[in-house]
């Protein structure tokens, strides 16, 4: 089995959270032993921000692995655990809220595929990027 990078490299959806995860420097830790859970935002999600948004964040590692580290929770969590609980905290500090109403959701964003099974956690692949506070 892969870990949650080997894994996404592989689906080539999430060039954009991959060259994010880059220019934050928090490649090391997600390949690292874990486990996490990985609220994972699609390329299309990357591109729904405002023009100049990611930019601007590769621009500022700083405020861009903050806000990568909101799309993870510690531990390997199904999309049933998950849903067991209003909310989850995130690496970054700040709780995330989860619907476990049909769609599946998690702050914003819908939950596209759940339970990707991966060697360091799990993946959640969403439709947005989801935001602290």
């Amino acid at each position: 089995m892969a870990t949650i990078l080997e894994t996404a490299a592989a689906v080539g959806c999430f060039n954009t959270l991959l060259a994010a995860v880059d220019a934050a420097g928090l490649r090391g830790a997600l390949e690292g032993p874990g486990p996490f859970t990985v609220l994972a935002p699609v390329d299309e999600a990357f591109a729904a921000l405002p023009p100049g948004t990611l930019q601007t964040l590769v621009d500022n590692p700083p405020q861009l692995a903050r806000i990568l580290k909101y799309h993870v929770i510690a531990g390997a969590h199904s999309r049933a655990a998950l849903c067991a609980q209003p909310e989850w905290p995130s690496l970054e500090g700040a709780p995330i809220p989860i619907r476990s109403t049909d769609p599946f959701e998690v702050k914003n964003a819908t939950v596209v595929t759940a339970d990707v099974a991966c060697d360091n956690g799990v993946v959640h692949v969403i439709n947005r990027v989801i935001l602290p506070g």
